[in-house]
C-alpha cells in the first residue's frame, strides 16, 4: 500500500491529508509532490495530518527523511524564493517522541515541526483553528 495524499490551498495554507503504509521511498515521493503544490501556490504554511498514515520508521529511516526534506526544501527556497513552514500531525509510533527527523531536518535549515494535534499544529503555524459548530456550548 502507498502513500495516498489530498491537498488544499486556502488562505496561504497548504493542508494535506495523507494516508496510507509508510515506506522510506514513498515518503520522499510525497513530499516531493508537497513541494511542487507549495512552489505552484507559493505556499509559507503547510499543514500535513499524516494520522491515517500507518508504520514505524527505523531510526535511520528518520534520519534519511529528515536529511532529504531539508535538502529539498532548501532547493525549493533557492529556486523559488519561498519560505515554507512544515507542521506535521501524527501518531506514534510514525511520529518519534524523542523527534529524531524533525531535529535532523531542523538542523539543516528546514523550518518543521511535529505534533500530536490539528490544533497545536495550525497555532504554531500562526493560524487560528476552526471553531467546531456546538463547541463550549
Amino acid at each position: 500500500m502507498s502513500i495516498r495524499q489530498r491537498m488544499r490551498f486556502e488562505s496561504n495554507l497548504l493542508k494535506i491529508e495523507a494516508s496510507g503504509e509508510f515506506s522510506l521511498e514513498e515518503a520522499k515521493s510525497a513530499f516531493l509532490e508537497i513541494l511542487a503544490s507549495v512552489a505552484q501556490y507559493q505556499a509559507t504554511k503547510v499543514l500535513l495530518d499524516g494520522r491515517k498514515v500507518m508504520g514505524k520508521p527505523r531510526e535511520f529511516e528518520r534520519f534519511l527523511y529528515g536529511e532529504f526534506a531539508a535538502q529539498e526544501c532548501m532547493k525549493l527556497i533557492d529556486t523559488h524564493r519561498v519560505v515554507p513552514r512544515f507542521a506535521y500531525v501524527l501518531h506514534e509510533p510514525l511520529r518519534d517522541p524523542e523527534r529524531y527527523g524533525e531535529i535532523v531536518a531542523v538542523n539543516r535549515g528546514m523550518l518543521v515541526k511535529t505534533f500530536d494535534t490539528p490544533e497545536d499544529a495550525l497555532n504554531w503555524l500562526g493560524l487560528t483553528p476552526p471553531i467546531e459548530p456546538g463547541a463550549g456550548a
